[in-house]
């Protein structure tokens, strides 16, 4: 069993060779108001065989450093989202 964190995530960028730009969204409730609000975040993610398009929801774990940015990598498409 491992410790690595997984993601779900829409693929909002594949301009690059063998890299896609996964945004992150979760939900988090504010300290003061109590309100639930989203917040979202960029990963760049491996994806060796560079099949994943623009739009596209994928699951990344966390792995080790592919480059200064790069720290995780797709697992799979999520089906059904």
């Amino acid at each position: 069993m491992n410790n690595r964190k997984s993601l779900k995530g829409v693929v909002v960028s594949n301009k690059m060779q063998k890299s896609v730009v996964v945004q992150v969204e979760t939900r988090v409730k504010h300290p003061l108001y109590k309100k639930t609000i989203k917040r979202s975040k960029k990963f760049m993610a491996h994806d060796e065989r560079e099949v994943f398009k623009i739009g596209d929801t994928v699951e990344i774990m966390e792995c080790r450093p592919m480059s200064r940015r790069k720290r995780h990598r797709v697992l799979y498409p999520v089906a059904g989202e």
